[in-house]
């Protein structure tokens, strides 16, 4: 089942989340129970597994930190819907309720650091799928050709949150900010130093490759629908490793 027939269609239970992000996911279940109670929908009573909940959380999150992104530079633009909604492939039929979802934490009394917060200690056994919603976070906050010093403010305090160094963050920064040439330096985005070793610095991005391939971070949280995000890291870590090869001469 889709992510959205898990969110919208209540199969994770209606507040099995808690906290921040399950009152967002209330938003869904409301209309839903609304919806059951007027014979339009059939009931949903059973709950769902660990990696459900956590590929809802995972969504849950991104929907609610871009709002935050959204009202920090003071509009929404069109961009940033269209590179939501290219991240975030989102049904017709669960558009209703995405809405209320994102309009709700927008407004909502709880700051992006809750939301952060609440999903960092349901990801933590998994930093490839942390670095992953920071990648989506980043997608939409450069889509329109201009990081904001508000943006950019937020999106460090919630890498921090997930336990990244402001180095990690150059590294994610140089992942989603540019593609090919005009990415940040590829010794950095690998995790080594220019000076290691071509053995070293082959076994970092061989290491990475298999931290990062799409279906082991699918197993660990993340949902099908953010399969841009992954493919789009594993495309820059692999760009990397074609510019250290070039520059080194290596087959």
């Amino acid at each position: 089942m889709s992510v959205w027939g898990k969110i919208i269609g209540g199969t994770v239970g209606f507040f099995a989340l808690g906290g921040p992000l399950g009152a967002l996911m209330g938003m869904a279940a409301g209309h839903l129970i609304d919806q059951t109670l007027k014979g339009k929908r059939p009931a949903v009573t059973h709950q769902g597994s660990s990696t459900d909940e956590l590929q809802v959380a995972f969504t849950l999150a991104v929907i609610a930190l871009v709002a935050k992104l959204a009202k920090a530079d003071g509009r929404v633009t069109q961009d940033e819907v269209q590179a939501l909604k290219r991240i975030l492939p989102i049904p017709e039929s669960a558009s209703g309720d995405v809405g209320r979802i994102f309009n709700a934490a927008k407004e909502s009394a709880d700051g992006y650091e809750s939301y952060a917060r609440q999903i960092a200690s349901l990801l933590g056994h998994s930093r490839a799928v942390r670095e992953d919603l920071l990648g989506a976070l980043l997608m939409v906050a450069h889509v329109d050709g201009h990081y904001h010093a508000a943006e950019r403010a937020i999106i460090n305090d919630v890498g921090r949150i997930f336990g990244f160094s402001s180095a990690d963050m150059r590294r994610l920064e140089g992942m989603f900010a540019a593609t090919g040439e005009a990415a940040g330096d590829p010794y950095e985005m690998l995790g080594v130093s220019a000076e290691a070793s071509d053995r070293d610095v082959k076994a970092a991005y061989r290491k990475l490759l298999q931290e990062n391939h799409p279906d082991r971070v699918t197993a660990q949280g993340l949902p099908d629908e953010f399969i841009e995000v992954a493919n789009r890291k594993m495309a820059e870590i692999n760009a990397a490793w074609d510019r250290i090869k070039k520059e080194r001469g290596l087959n």
